[in-house]
C-alpha cells in the first residue's frame, strides 16, 4: 500500500507539472493569435481592392483572353494545402487534411503542394504526389512565400501539368472557430472577375469613365492577375497562421483543465490509498493484540 501511495503522488506531481507546461503554451499561443489575427483582418481589405481592379479591368478588357484563365476539360487536380509544421492544436491539421483529401478523390494525377510538414507527411503516407512542399514556415509570414508557392502552382499550371488548382486553408472566424474552406485557384473564375452579365456592364461603365489602361486593359490585366493569385495565397497563409494559433490556444486550454481534473482524481485517490493502509494497519494491531489476549 505505501508504493501504491508513492507512485499516486509521484503521478501527482508529474500531471502538475504537465499542467504548468499546457497552461503556459496557451498564454504563448494566445499572444502570438493576436497577432496574427489582426494581420489576417489587415489582409482582407487589400485583397477586396485587387479584386475591384481587376473588376475594373475585367470590364476593359474585352473577351478576358488570358492563359491563368482558360478552362480545362480534364480533372487533373493540384490541391495547395495549408496546414502547420507543429501539432498540440487538436483537430487543426486532421480536419484540413481530410478536407484536401476529399477534393482530391475521385480526380486523376492528383497532387499536393504541401505547405507545412503535416501535410506533406499526410499525403506522402498515402501515396499521393508531393509537387512542392514549404516547411518551416514560423510565425512571420512574408509575402515572397506567398509568391514563390503561387509562382510554384502557376508554373504547374501552365506547363500543363494540372487542369485545376485549388486552395485549401482554414478560415479564421473568431479564436476558438475556423473552418476548412476550397477555393479554385487556377483557373481563375470568370465570374469573380466580371466575366459577364449586367453586373460586369454595370462595372465597365464605371471603369470606362474614371480610369485610362496604359497601355491597354489586358496588357495590365495579364501584369495583374498573377499578382492576385498571390495575393490570394498570401491571404491563406495569414489566415491559417491565425486558425492555427486559436486552435492551439483552444487545446491547451482543454488539456489545462483536463490535467486539474485529473489531479483532483488521483488526490482523491491518494486518500483513499492512504485511508486503506491506514486501516490495514490498524487491522493488524487489533489483531496483534487478539493474538496476545488469546
Amino acid at each position: 500500500m505505501a508504493q501504491n501511495l508513492k507512485d499516486v503522488r509521484r503521478r501527482i506531481q508529474s500531471v502538475k507539472n504537465l499542467r504548468k507546461i499546457t497552461a503556459a503554451m496557451k498564454m504563448v499561443a494566445a499572444s502570438k493569435l493576436r497577432r496574427a489575427q489582426s494581420r489576417a483582418e489587415a489582409a482582407r481589405p487589400y485583397a477586396e481592392a485587387v479584386q475591384g481592379v481587376l473588376l475594373r479591368l475585367a470590364a476593359n478588357a474585352q473577351g478576358l483572353r488570358d492563359p491563368l484563365l482558360a478552362e480545362r476539360s480534364g480533372d487533373a487536380t493540384l490541391a495547395i494545402v495549408v496546414a502547420s509544421d507543429r501539432g498540440l492544436a487538436g483537430a487543426y491539421n486532421a480536419n484540413l487534411n481530410r478536407a484536401a483529401a476529399q477534393k482530391l478523390a475521385g480526380t486523376s494525377r492528383p497532387q499536393v503542394v504541401a505547405v507545412g510538414r503535416k501535410v506533406r507527411d499526410f499525403f506522402r503516407h498515402r501515396g499521393v504526389r508531393i509537387a512542392a512542399e514549404f516547411t518551416g514556415l514560423g510565425d512571420e509570414i512574408p509575402f515572397s512565400l506567398a509568391d514563390r508557392i503561387a509562382g510554384e502552382a502557376t508554373r504547374l499550371f501552365l506547363d500543363g501539368q494540372c487542369d485545376r488548382v485549388q486552395l485549401v486553408y482554414a478560415q479564421f472566424v473568431n479564436p476558438v472557430l475556423s473552418r476548412p474552406v476550397a477555393v479554385q485557384l487556377l483557373p481563375l473564375a470568370r465570374e469573380e472577375l466580371g466575366g459577364g452579365g449586367q453586373g460586369a456592364a454595370r462595372q465597365r461603365g464605371a471603369a470606362e469613365g474614371e480610369y485610362i489602361f496604359e497601355p491597354d486593359a489586358e496588357a495590365v490585366l495579364a501584369k495583374l492577375l498573377p499578382h492576385y493569385v498571390s495575393v490570394l495565397v498570401y491571404r491563406a497563409l495569414l489566415e491559417a497562421k491565425a486558425s492555427e494559433f486559436g486552435a492551439r490556444m483552444a487545446a491547451m486550454d482543454n488539456a489545462t483543465r483536463n490535467a486539474g481534473d485529473l489531479i483532483d482524481r488521483l488526490t482523491l485517490q491518494s486518500f483513499r490509498v492512504r485511508q486503506a493502509a491506514i486501516t490495514n494497519e490498524i487491522l493488524e494491531i487489533v489483531a496483534g493484540a487478539n493474538a496476545l489476549r488469546g
